[in-house]
């Protein structure tokens, strides 16, 4: 008789052999050139990063849009998504192919989209100025707020796919249940609502968060040189300073970034289970 386990082991084997050798061994040589330093190993690279007002203050602009950017798709994402689960078949299919469709354009193109929207000669400057709300055009491109706006809709969708299918998963009669004691809406949401979802706000909120502080065409077109962001500040790096070692550091603390986040979130979780 052939043994499973080791039929199992020796299918799995060659799997695991390419992703070391095509993801795991390059990620490693990365991420070890920031402790490499002239005369050995050490964390030189990462004291001049510390000791960079400009990193540093990139790394705290960084951590503020991406938690902010998580928010709102929590906010926004959990409206839609309960429209979603409460239209009927028909308009369920619509709705959610009308969220996805973001996903289907290029990055490029949805940031092109936010100049024409955000220039100064753009749509919602001219509202403004139509409406008399402002004399003079307002600078809303190359500010952190054009780069929130572009960072929201551009990961909106993973948070309402997300939520939308913890949400579809729920017992049907859990709401109605609710209400028939006299809860109130606010109550539902978050006494009955939020904690059947968790799991879904814990995916969408990690796949938000790591978009939003690893993303680069966006904060780059939006914010330009006046708003960098860790990758937008890695790319210079690389390709103005040719500094492969702050670049590595920097690479680095985009993936503690992202594991500290899941893992915190997973601790929430958790702890609102007991």
């Amino acid at each position: 008789m052939f043994d499973n386990r080791r039929i199992g082991i020796a299918l799995a084997a060659p799997a695991a052999l390419f992703v070391a050798l095509a993801f795991i061994v390059p990620v490693s040589v990365l991420l070890s050139g920031g402790f490499a330093t002239p005369q050995g190993w050490g964390l030189a690279r990462w004291a001049e990063f510390v000791g960079d007002p400009l990193a540093v203050e990139v790394f705290w602009r960084t951590v503020k849009l991406g938690a902010l950017v998580t928010l709102a798709c929590a906010v926004l994402g959990y409206a839609t998504a309960l429209a979603i689960v409460d239209a009927g078949p028909t308009w369920k299919g619509r709705w959610s192919g009308l969220v996805m469709l973001p996903l289907m354009i290029s990055p490029v193109a949805r940031t092109y989209a936010w100049i024409v929207l955000l220039g100064r000669t753009g749509l919602v400057n001219q509202a403004i100025t139509g409406l008399g709300l402002s004399a003079e055009p307002l600078r809303l491109l190359f500010t952190e707020t054009a780069v929130f706006i572009g960072l929201v809709q551009l990961f909106l969708p993973l948070m309402v796919l997300s939520l939308v299918s913890a949400l579809e998963n729920l017992p049907a009669d859990v709401v109605p249940a609710a209400r028939v004691l006299g809860a109130p809406w606010p109550t539902v949401f978050f006494k009955v609502l939020l904690p059947l979802s968790r799991e879904g706000l814990v995916i969408g909120g990690t796949l938000v968060f790591t978009g939003s502080v690893t993303a680069y065409i966006t904060p780059a077109v939006l914010g330009g040189s006046k708003v960098l962001m860790l990758e937008t500040l890695l790319y210079q790096r690389v390709s103005v300073a040719n500094d492969f070692a702050s670049a590595s550091v920097i690479a680095l603390i985009l993936i503690v970034m992202s594991v500290v986040t899941h893992a915190l979130l997973r601790r929430a979780s958790a702890a609102r289970k007991r």
